[in-house]
């Protein structure tokens, strides 16, 4: 159970004796509302892990496409041709109780298995200062930090918080089908919460942009392209 490991102090234990699973989105959701700070939806994932320490769930990760349509236009210059052709990391978060490096020993070990199992040429990730994260789990597992973002806005609602631009998200399922853009749910949700003023607007600095390349070709590029790794 993904909940099992309360009262259970795991920071004792060696990293290497955590087990990375795979898993899916319904089984570690519960997990994301209770320890990630944006509780907010996740469309389009595609790889779910969960990290477990005698049976105990103590973390989750969750891949998946950009969010955006057409971001990943952005990294063209780095082999990317498609939507397809990079991930997303989306979700990371662990309990409390665990080693300093349990972050990036997990992102470690999903990288090694997304390299083996799958055809992905890379995977974006952002951390976010307005939550106070500068990415050093990023840079201990090899990611490139390729600069900032612009400065934007989220949505908070409730007790979650969503991209602003949720609200133009469309339904990709009904998209694919019959080629009509149509919102999706949780665009409309959040457009009648801010209307009615029980979601808000809130400014946010940018966010760290970080890169990990998952093919040679696409690590050429990056090093073509000047950019290094701290």
């Amino acid at each position: 159970m993904l909940d099992s490991f309360f009262g259970i102090d795991h920071t004792t234990a060696p990293v290497t004796d955590f087990v990375v699973a795979e898993s899916n989105l319904k089984e570690i959701r519960p997990f994301i509302d209770r320890w990630h700070y944006s509780h907010g939806n996740i469309p389009s994932i595609r790889h779910c892990f969960k990290l477990l320490h005698d049976g105990d769930c103590i973390g989750v990760i969750a891949y998946g496409l950009m969010p955006m349509m057409g971001a990943w236009k952005a990294y063209e210059k780095y082999g990317v041709t498609k939507e397809t052709d990079i991930l997303d990391l989306r979700r990371l978060c662990c309990i409390d109780d665990t080693p300093r490096n349990t972050e990036s020993y997990f992102i470690g070990k999903t990288i090694k298995w997304l390299k083996k199992n799958t055809d992905y040429k890379c995977i974006v990730s952002y951390a976010d200062p307005f939550h106070g994260h500068g990415g050093i789990i990023y840079q201990a597992t090899n990611f490139a930090n390729l600069g900032m973002t612009s400065p934007g806005k989220v949505i908070l609602w409730g007790d979650k918080m969503y991209h602003d631009k949720t609200v133009r998200d469309y339904n990709r399922a009904h998209f694919k089908k019959t080629g009509e853009r149509i919102p999706a749910a949780i665009a409309t949700r959040l457009k009648v919460a801010l209307e009615s003023g029980d979601a808000k607007l809130v400014d946010t600095p940018g966010k760290h942009i970080y890169f990990y390349p998952l093919t040679k070709e696409c690590r050429k590029l990056m090093v073509k392209d000047g950019v290094t790794w701290n």
